[in-house]
């Protein structure tokens, strides 16, 4: 009886939730669009292996300097790649909130410990990102548009978004946006 039982639930197990699964993702409703309710844990399930990917490839040696000229530079390739997504020091980015997950504001304070941007995670951290991308998220890799100094300036640009930047740099991170 036991074993009937137990090739009952393996039936099932194998066959018939996989089914129901693919029908459900066929035919029924599942969320898509931006603003659908997330699927329970979805964050979760893909910040785990997204995070361990970083930790385990992100550079861990910066090869620039954080001087006034890479800061500048930084600025200039990030108005122009970043700032339509990720806003600047003066105007949040208007597509920010229209996106899943929302595009994190990078000029901005946040979170209890008012951290700017990702002024908290090392330029490794952000070098990776900037160049391979994130996977559903409008995240796009710049690897083949932009150089690895180009990356490296603006990781570096970002890595200090919470302390005084030159005055150039300000400058060039006030204008606002013109679409």
């Amino acid at each position: 009886m036991r074993m009937k039982q137990f090739v009952i639930g393996l039936i099932i197990g194998l066959v018939i939730l996989p089914l129901a699964t693919l029908f459900y993702f066929r035919f029924g409703n599942p969320p898509v669009a931006v603003a659908d309710t997330p699927f329970p844990f979805e964050k979760k399930i893909v910040h785990i292996p997204l995070h361990a990917r970083i930790a385990r490839d992100m550079p861990k040696v910066v090869p620039i300097q954080a001087t006034q000229e890479n800061f500048v530079a930084g600025a200039q390739v990030y108005r122009q790649n970043c700032a339509v997504c990720h806003g600047l020091t003066s105007q949040n980015a208007d597509f920010a909130p229209h996106m899943y997950p929302h595009a994190p504001q990078l000029w901005h304070a946040h979170g209890s410990h008012g951290v700017v941007g990702v002024s908290d995670d090392p330029p490794g951290e952000t070098y990776w990102k900037v160049a391979n991308g994130i996977r559903l998220t409008g995240m796009p890799s710049f690897d083949h548009l932009l150089s690895a100094t180009q990356m490296w300036q603006v990781s570096l640009l970002l890595a200090n978004a919470d302390k005084p930047m030159p005055q150039p740099v300000m400058d060039i991170l006030a204008k606002p946006l013109t679409y």
